[in-house]
């Protein structure tokens, strides 16, 4: 596997291939990675993927547990505070701040410790030839010109990304004209462990508080002020910085203007190339999810790459990876323009309808749990690639990680910890008799089996069980109570079924792999 950039995507995309025992290379053009704080803020669906990967432990040390986002309206007081709709529920924060050089060198050294993975810096992508059974890059590195034969290539290397640009795919969407400055200073007294956006007509503004004094402030330019050509004067920087702190020439870390992009790449699998991150989509950052959106990409994709190459998926199957999520990215693309039209409006009457609008909606319980629960965010849901219709119990959905009480071993844990990285077939309140015809299933799948049992019955089996101690395992299962679910090894729920109708859904899944298989009366499975 090849995968052009190291930026905290590719890094991710990377350590989630490894840890999954395939072999990777991350090529990368520059000689380290990036001194530039660009992102700022990562997500517990992120957190989780770097747990999968067997990384979180390296990850956890430069962030800062988050409390969500607060805004504030044309006057500059609060509106409300949004936190998102389930503390915990994966098993992390909610939003949690970061300074991005300092979790690239993280992922970095993570990346380089695994035993499977080759970093390569210095090393630029020039081109790439597809074959049926493979992928060469070409390549200009420190010691001269290379190609390097691939079974798959990821592009993770950015909005200019080499990996779309020379295999001739566009991207579909606008840039706006819209200059924003942004400063990343440090020595900065801001404490908050909230991001602040103040939505003041006359000047919109969001202050992202970080870790070790550091701070982000996003201001928005008018005419004169600045283009993206322009370096910042530090007489703007200072003078914009002035209602909030004194500042140094010293103290400013980065600063730039620029305008914003919101793109979905044309194409996202390219033979056997894929995009991934700003390669694959850009968008506006009001709602904290282009870094984000990426390594949700790299959750996605990398697990069904290593079951390919394991034999067991089909390869066709890595066409869910664009059926699923280009429909959630361009989702996200356009939430985060409506959001920036909404909260940084600078028409002063559009302004004040907005702060009424919002102040009615959290009058209601419905309105207040929408804005404060962050329920405006697209939720991540399939309805097609690798998921099977749920007939009344929900499919394509992530579960999340509550604690459980193991049965094996008589420890409390994460459910992720229980299920490893793998595929996982688990039964609901489910008896013993029901499970042999469902052994296809769990054998071509390499598939961990537990049960679950609900409430305070304990289902007949002599299985593995998990059993609930603080409520959460009963939410995430009480709508498959008396089923079978089939759980990916991103914990989307692939599939659900009773048990009378298990030779259905082993056709339906077995489907998605290598060879085509029926099953006979007794449940055995011939290979034809």
């Amino acid at each position: 596997m090849v995968v052009c950039g190291a930026g905290p995507v590719g890094l991710t995309a990377a350590a989630l291939l490894a840890a999954r025992g395939v072999g990777v290379t991350v090529l990368e053009q520059h000689s380290s990675t990036s001194d530039e704080p660009k992102a700022i803020s990562i997500d517990d669906e992120a957190l989780r993927g770097f747990d999968q990967a067997g990384i979180a432990g390296q990850v956890l040390p430069v962030l800062t547990p988050g409390t969500g986002t607060r805004y504030y309206d044309s006057d500059g007081r609060e509106l409300f505070h949004a936190g998102g709709p389930d503390p915990l529920r994966l098993g992390y924060p909610f939003k949690n701040p970061f300074a991005q050089p300092d979790l690239e060198r993280a992922l970095a050294v993570a990346v380089a410790e695994m035993p499977t993975a080759k970093l390569s810096f210095g090393t630029r992508v020039t081109g790439f030839d597809q074959y049926d059974d493979h992928v060469r890059v070409h390549a200009v590195a420190p010691g001269g010109d290379v190609a390097i034969d691939a079974a798959y290539v990821l592009g993770c290397d950015g909005g200019r990304s080499a990996t779309r640009l020379l295999q001739g795919v566009g991207m579909t969407g606008r840039s706006y004209d819209d200059v924003w400055l942004v400063v990343d200073t440090v020595d900065d007294p801001h404490t908050e462990r909230f991001a602040m956006h103040h939505a003041v007509p006359d000047r919109p503004h969001v202050i992202v508080p970080g870790t070790g004094g550091r701070c982000r402030y996003e201001f928005r330019l008018f005419a004169g002020e600045g283009t993206p050509r322009d370096t910042p004067p530090f007489a703007l920087i200072e003078r914009l910085l002035s209602r909030y702190r004194t500042i140094t020439p010293r103290q400013v870390e980065r600063a730039v203007c620029y305008r914003f992009n919101a793109v979905v790449a044309d194409e996202w699998m390219i033979g056997r190339s894929f995009l991934l991150g700003d390669a694959a989509h850009m968008m506006p950052p009001f709602a904290g999810q282009g870094l984000n959106s990426g390594i949700r990409d790299a959750i996605n994709l990398t697990w069904k790459i290593a079951d390919v190459l394991a034999g067991r998926l089909a390869p066709a199957t890595l066409s869910s990876y664009h059926q699923e999520r280009f429909p959630h990215a361009l989702a996200t693309v356009r939430m985060s323009e409506r959001l920036g039209r909404w909260v940084m409006t600078t028409e002063p009457g559009l302004a004040r309808r907005r702060d009424a609008a919002v102040r009615r909606a959290l009058d209601s319980t419905t309105g207040r749990a929408y804005l404060e629960q962050m329920r405006y965010r697209p939720a991540q849901r399939f309805t097609a690639g690798l998921v099977l219709p749920g007939d009344g119990r929900p499919t394509g959905v992530p579960i999340g990680q509550p604690l459980a009480f193991d049965s094996t071993d008589h420890r409390i844990r994460r459910l992720d910890e229980v299920l490893g990285q793998g595929w996982a077939l688990i039964g609901v309140d489910i008896d013993d008799a029901a499970w042999p015809r469902t052994g296809p299933i769990i054998t071509a799948l390499a598939a961990t089996v537990v049960g679950v049992g609900l409430g305070e019955h304990l289902p007949r089996t002599s299985r593995r069980l998990l059993l609930d101690v603080d409520g959460g395992l009963d939410r995430e299962f009480t709508a498959y109570r008396g089923s079978f679910v089939l759980l990916r090894p991103d914990r989307v729920v692939a599939a659900s079924w009773r048990p009378a109708d298990t030779s259905e859904h082993l056709d339906r899944v077995l489907a998605w792999t290598p060879r085509a298989a029926t099953v006979s009366s007794e449940g055995a499975l011939i290979h034809e």
